[in-house]
């Protein structure tokens, strides 16, 4: 779901990216790689309004950059659409495995 966020341009990924989709109010959920450090979350925490959600996936960036082809551990997607679905498929896999 997320190549099809990107091929849709409505991901927006990386640090600066990511913030600036924040700050503008265009993010609707931010998505934080496993392996992030808490300062970066924190950093988000901060900027991010209430309307704004913010979720954890267990991937880690390289995960992220097999799949995607972009070395990222944060993303926002600015489309409420893909991310009410992305967050259903979050929820998914963490009823799959227990979390």
């Amino acid at each position: 779901m997320f190549g099809l966020a990107r091929r849709a341009g409505r991901l927006s990924m990386g640090h600066d990216m990511a913030m600036k989709a924040v700050k503008e109010k265009k993010a609707t959920l931010v998505v934080f790689a496993s392996d992030v450090s808490p300062r970066l979350i924190e950093e988000f925490k901060r900027a991010c309004s209430d309307r704004i959600r913010i979720r954890g996936i267990e991937e880690t960036i390289n995960d992220i950059h097999s799949a995607l082809g972009y070395k990222a551990g944060v993303m926002a997607v600015t489309d409420e659409n893909f991310s009410t679905r992305i967050e259903e498929l979050i929820n998914q896999e963490e009823i799959a495995h227990g979390d």
